[in-house]
């Protein structure tokens, strides 16, 4: 049983974003103050950053919406609802990896709590666009 009436909790719900999260933005910043050039919100599988000629995508998981190991957890209320919501996530992200991959891209995931440090994944970012070359649709990956 929910504590909260019907309507207050559609209020709390349509005020979650599913894009352009804080984190989000915050990684979408260092990365461009870093002369990274990117797409957001990219095709049909909605990447969250994407540098489509060097094909890596980069989301962006909500540690409550995407079932992080450290700071996930089930409502106590609801859970006929929750517990389907928070799997079907897990199934979706697991199934945009695969189908990105079988396409060539480089799939990087990172946890919002993982952007506490914008700057030290924003680096890893970099090393890995360094070491991805493209040549007629065919990626190479460089020895640096």
């Amino acid at each position: 049983m929910d504590k909260i009436s019907k309507e207050k909790r559609s209020e709390l719900m349509s005020a979650i974003r599913s894009k352009n999260t804080k984190p989000e933005v915050a990684l979408r910043k260092t990365l461009f103050a870093k002369g990274c050039r990117y797409r957001i919100h990219y095709g049909a599988l909605k990447i969250d950053i994407a540098f489509p000629k060097k094909k890596v995508a980069i989301f962006v998981d909500g540690c409550f919406w995407h079932g992080c190991p450290l700071h996930s957890h089930l409502p106590k209320s609801n859970k006929e609802y929750w517990v389907p919501k928070l799997t079907k996530n897990k199934i979706r992200d697991i199934e945009t990896t695969k189908q990105l991959e079988n396409e060539g891209w480089l799939v990087l995931r990172f946890w919002e709590h993982e952007l506490k440090s914008d700057s030290e994944i924003s680096d890893r970012i970099i090393v890995k666009l360094s070491k991805r070359n493209c040549q007629d649709g065919k990626i190479n990956f460089i020895d640096k």
